[in-house]
């Protein structure tokens, strides 16, 4: 079995402003690819502290390491920086990674998000890596995710904001994990059921279980009340990516028709 260690990054994490979705959803990926996290962590944007987890996480044998957040222009943005001095690596200006961050700035500059497409020295900090390491493409932000390969241990760097690390892990990212877990993909949706009694509810998602033996159905919701919405979570593992979207897909239509025959509303 694959071992897992997650370290998230981020001060405001640690100041409560910000809830750490990242390592949960990351820990619903690897049990759906087959594997299993061990450890999750949050550090301070410093330096000597992510270099103390990553060797900390490496100590323990970790097979993958997962880092969130860290990876931006900004000087607080430290993770790339503590990967290398962890690995004994240096940084060094990546020509895959910068072509990478040069067309997301001509791209958000023609857009009109930006001003000026220039590479300053803010954005080329997203396009140092570690020797060795290699961009993955961000497909939603301009800073690229890294897979580093050291010794027996993967350390593959997320950005931290959570549509960004989503969108890698269920795009550009399903190679690199193939190849590690040996196994396909993980897809999920949540539907938001206008259903104040999950007793009312429960019916409905027994049946789309009994229909879809291979989808993990689960509703949550924090108390009763005339106001409450339930979140029903659909998630599914396949060999691939199109396996697991199929899945989706055939319980959210089973869902759908469940609930409309069970008179409960839904979006």
């Amino acid at each position: 079995m694959v071992n897992v260690e997650i370290i998230t990054v981020g001060n405001e994490i640690l100041l409560g402003l910000v809830q750490d979705t990242n390592s949960n959803y990351l820990c619903r990926v690897v049990r759906g690819m087959g594997g299993r996290v061990c450890h999750i962590t949050i550090v301070r944007d410093e330096v000597n502290s992510i270099v103390e987890e990553l060797k900390a996480s490496i100590s323990r044998r970790a097979d993958l390491i997962f880092t969130c957040g860290g990876l931006g222009p900004t000087d607080d943005d430290l993770t790339l920086s503590a990967v290398a001095v962890a690995c004994g690596r240096q940084l060094a200006l990546d020509s895959a990674a910068r072509e990478f961050v040069e067309r997301k700035y001509i791209e958000l500059a023609s857009a009109g998000y930006v001003a000026s497409p220039k590479m300053t020295d803010e954005r080329l900090k997203m396009a140092r890596l570690p020797e060795g390491a290699r961009a993955i493409e961000n497909r939603v932000g301009a800073a690229p995710a890294v897979v580093l390969e050291a010794g027996a241990v993967r350390i593959v760097s997320l950005p931290g904001v959570p549509a960004e690390l989503k969108a890698i892990v269920e795009g550009p990212l399903q190679g690199v994990l193939g190849g590690i877990f040996g196994r396909g993909s993980y897809r999920e949706r949540e539907v938001t059921v206008e259903c104040n009694d999950e007793s009312q509810l429960a019916p409905a998602l027994r049946q789309v279980a009994a229909a879809n033996p291979d989808v993990y159905i689960k509703s949550r919701a924090s108390s009763f009340g005339p106001d409450v919405t339930f979140r029903v979570l659909l998630s599914a593992s396949a060999t691939s990516a199109e396996k697991a979207d199929a899945m989706i897909q055939r319980a959210s239509a089973d869902l759908t028709s469940a609930l409309l025959n069970s008179g409960i509303p839904h979006p």
